[in-house]
């Protein structure tokens, strides 16, 4: 009957042939069969070249345990390959042929073997029995001769000592006194320790100190004699206690080579590390945990727990790293447990009182119903009994491993060594490759920050900055991701953004969230745990079941019972909040989340530690930005007109464009408001430059038109004035070409104008015919003379005539050496006879935007004004 089965599968690639030979000897080891271990592996070794390199094919290999024996069966996926058969020359039985040896070897070696076919696939088996056992011993050796047995010179002497609570000796028999050369009062009182040469045995980690505080405890220590001398012993511990309840040790040693008379016979002795050779089938480490790949942490410490469980005949396993702060154990792999509610989780290394509950030590638990939390992972897995040893690398505490079982009483002292000693021997490998791993998650971390700070610069946007944040976060860091803002110290965190891996529970989350009080605005640094998103997502899920049973209400508004439990699983996880501080105060948190009892990794954490301070700053400023761009943006709109009047029997039309990004107000301005009744004034100037400092003076020049026409200045007398005021600023003031007028419609549909052109590009006139002429003389700028002398001049615009007012970043736009001048400007409005104002306007703009690829480098602005008359179009 088969009572066990493993099986892999192997590529079909040369090094597949080594791994299959390490599954076969590891599958054997674990079920207790080494005595059979060679021939399965040379068997097996030998049928999975057949089949990944002659046949070309994968390897399946299957380790079917049985109460007579082992079968291991190799099959590939060439079944139109037959097996040589023949006894002929060069056939099967002809040792000079290649193929076939590893059938010859099947018959050599298996006390069975056969062929079987099937459509896609054909199958080697062999079977191997297991070596009889004389029956009623626990271990047996065979009938030696005298010649070969171990040498004991003169009678064997057993040591009994028994050590107090203290440490200190208490009894010190004859034996003992014979041994090491003390008499009882030489040593009674004093500390075992002072008489150890070395503190542990060799190749373990436990030291004799730790190992008179364990119940039961076997190894090798030394002794230093009376005479200087140091003896080598073995020994075998039992703590045990009075009628009083005092606990005491009872140590038994001989000298070593006689560790026979002591040693458990379920465990071989420990070997020597500087004897095992470089045979890779001699290797402890190599027996136990297989060959994984050097840099594979992950599926290192899988295959450590799954060897360990099949060691000890567990139902469970688990191995936990320590922090780098030795403070706390987590959870990176188990077997036989919920590894998807305990991968990562965390407990104490010291979980109970005192030494006894320390992961420092190995323990063994032989019933968990007796002493509840002694071991808080294993808290409601229904596992009883269990033994745990830590894995130490020069003395550190870098991890523990640990087997369990569902029955009681499994586990004793001779368990816990065993398994101490496979955690020795692969201590070292395991923080190696911990350490490789957290190497290329520091540099991945690095790469990912760097990542994240050029995006998070890249943008002042305060929305894009939130998007950003929870973007990185998610899916990389955690399974949803919200962020709250805070406006200031006396607000209320906002919930400003909500992202999940999967979009369609976007909406549940936000719901949810919604529905409890936002986390506590703390300013200390790293993450903190945050129950509430938890606890409201069982509450909602509880309350959902009960509403399936027409018990109760849904929890989610509008959800459905599926939306309501995928959404509680999506944030029914683990919960952090992590601050974001910048300059000294809290504007906001970074909230992640897991799944359904889900954990964080220390090293994540710490990853969004980083990325929080860095999102923090970046929000600051998009804050900062848009605050003082809205500000600039009042100050700048406050400069141009709010709206333009209507004037009686006059289309109006204005297109401004500033230079530069943000600016809504440039060097270039217009004007049109009325003066008295039926005169209205107008005015389009450029002040020297570009930015804020021209948009200053180019405020002051349009309120200072305003309020001297109307006070009933002339043209002249307004311009005068106005050079004056700018000539005032000092230092700050510019020069300003300006082009000011004032227009007074007439009855008849045309209209009278006073204009003064001050330095400004000459207005055009564009009559019905297509005629264009200029409007106006020039005359010298604004903001360079104290003493100018200005004239107006009065023109009559006609019934369908147009008068086009620009500044110069129209007339100076340039294509390499071409600029399109006041020539080009006025052979564009030649084309517009006909139009309305604001088609003028358009098509001049649409001209001057083609007319170079290159965004334009100065502000323009366009006024149109035309006198209603009769259309060509």
């Amino acid at each position: 009957m088969i009572t066990a089965r493993a099986s892999a599968t192997f590529e079909p690639v040369g090094r597949s042939v080594a791994s299959a030979r390490a599954f076969v000897r590891d599958t054997l080891q674990g079920w207790g069969f080494a005595d059979i271990i060679d021939d399965a592996t040379v068997l097996t070794s030998e049928l999975v070249t057949n089949a990944v390199v002659h046949a070309g094919t994968a390897a399946e290999v299957l380790c079917l345990r049985a109460d007579d024996g082992v079968r291991v069966e190799v099959a590939d996926r060439y079944p139109e390959r037959e097996i040589p058969l023949d006894q002929s020359e060069g056939g099967f039985g002809s040792l000079d042929r290649e193929g076939g040896r590893g059938l010859q070897l099947c018959a050599a070696l298996a006390s069975r073997w056969g062929v079987e076919y099937s459509p896609t696939h054909k199958r080697v088996w062999f079977q191997l029995e297991l070596h009889e056992r004389p029956v009623g011993t626990r271990s047996a050796g065979p009938s030696l001769p005298t010649s070969v047995l171990p040498l004991a010179d003169g009678r064997v002497r057993v040591a009994v000592i028994q050590i107090d609570r203290v440490g200190a000796v208490s009894s010190w028999n004859e034996d003992a006194e014979h041994l090491f050369g003390y008499q009882a009062e030489q040593v009674l009182g004093k500390p075992l320790t002072d008489f150890a040469a070395w503190p542990h045995t060799p190749g373990t980690s436990t030291g004799i100190v730790d190992a008179l505080r364990l119940s039961r405890w076997e190894g090798s220590y030394g002794i230093r004699a009376a005479d200087g001398r140091v003896i080598p012993v073995y020994a075998s511990h039992l703590r045990v206690r009075d009628t009083a309840g005092e606990p005491s040790t009872v140590c038994l040693l001989v000298r070593d080579h006689e560790r026979a008379v002591l040693q458990t016979p379920l465990r071989g002795p420990a070997p020597d590390p500087g004897a095992l050779g470089d045979s890779p089938t001699t290797d402890p480490f190599e027996t136990f945990i297989g060959s994984p790949a050097p840099d594979d942490l992950d599926g290192l410490l899988q295959r450590t727990v799954e060897r360990a469980r099949d060691m000890l005949d567990a139902d469970a396993a688990f191995l936990l790293l320590a922090t780098d702060d030795e403070t706390e154990l987590e959870v990176r792999a188990s077997t036989g447990l919920p590894s998807a509610r305990q991968r990562f989780a965390r407990v104490p290394v010291e979980a109970g009182p005192g030494r006894y509950g320390s992961a420092r030590m190995p323990a063994v638990h032989e019933d968990l119903a007796a002493l509840p939390g002694a071991v808080p992972l294993l808290n409601g897995t229904g596992m009883r009994s269990v033994v745990t040893v830590p894995l130490k690398v020069e003395g550190r505490l870098t991890g523990s491993l640990g087997v369990a079982a569902e029955a009681p009483e499994r586990y004793s002292n001779e368990e816990a060594l065993r398994l101490q000693f496979a955690a020795d021997r692969i201590a070292l490998a395991v923080e190696s490759a911990r350490l490789g791993e957290l190497e290329r998650l520091r540099r991945g971390s690095l790469s990912f920050l760097v990542e994240a700070s050029d995006l998070l610069a890249g943008t002042l946007d305060r929305d894009q900055t939130l998007a950003l944040m929870a973007q990185m976060t998610v899916p990389t860091l955690a399974t949803w991701c919200a962020v709250y803002t805070i406006a200031d110290q006396s607000s209320e965190p906002f919930l400003s953004y909500v992202l999940h891996e999967d979009e369609e529970r976007i909406d549940g989350v936000k719901a949810l969230l919604a529905r409890i009080a936002p986390p506590e605005p703390v300013p200390t640094p790293g993450a903190r745990i945050w129950s509430a998103p938890s606890e409201a997502a069982h509450q909602a899920a509880l309350r959902t079941s009960m509403r399936s049973l027409g018990l109760g209400e849904p929890t989610l508004v509008g959800s459905g019972i599926g939306t309501t439990l995928a959404t509680a699983a999506a944030v029914g996880g683990e919960t952090v909040v992590l601050p974001l501080v910048a300059r000294n105060r809290v504007i906001g948190m970074l909230t992640l989340g897991k799944p359904s009892e889900d954990h964080f990794r220390q090293e994540i954490l710490e990853l969004a530690e980083d990325l929080s301070r860095r999102a923090a700053l970046a929000l600051d400023n998009a804050r900062l930005y848009s605050e003082r761009v809205a500000i600039s943006q009042s100050l700048q709109r406050s400069l141009l007109p709010p709206e333009l009047p209507d004037v009686p029997g006059v289309e109006v039309e204005v297109i401004y464009r500033a230079a530069g990004e943000g600016n809504e107000v440039g060097g270039d301005f217009y004007d049109l408001f009325p003066i008295r009744d039926g005169a209205y004034g107008f005015a389009i100037g450029d002040v020297c430059g570009t930015g804020p400092e021209a948009a200053a003076v180019t405020g002051l020049a349009r309120h200072a038109l305003r309020l001297l026409a109307r006070e009933g200045f002339t043209g002249p007398a307004v311009l005068e004035r106005l050079n004056a005021a700018i000539l005032d600023e000092g230092a700050r003031s510019r020069f300003l070409t300006l082009l000011y007028g004032e227009l007074w419609p007439q009855e008849d549909g045309s209209a009278v104008l006073k204009v003064v052109c001050a330095g400004h590009p000459l207005p055009l006139r564009l009559r019905q015919d297509g005629s264009v002429e200029s409007a106006a003389e020039p005359q010298p700028l604004l903001g360079v003379m104290d003493d100018l002398e200005l004239y107006e001049q009065t023109i009559t615009l006609d019934p369908g005539d147009v008068l086009l007012c620009v500044t110069d970043g129209v007339t100076e736009r340039r294509e390499g050496t071409r600029m399109l001048g006041d020539d080009g400007l006025a052979e564009v409005l030649t084309t517009c006879t006909g139009l309305t104002a604001g088609a003028v306007a358009a098509r001049i703009m649409r001209a001057v935007e083609r007319f170079a690829s290159d965004a334009p480098s100065d502000d323009m602005a366009i006024l149109a004004m035309r006198l209603p008359g009769i259309s060509k179009e």
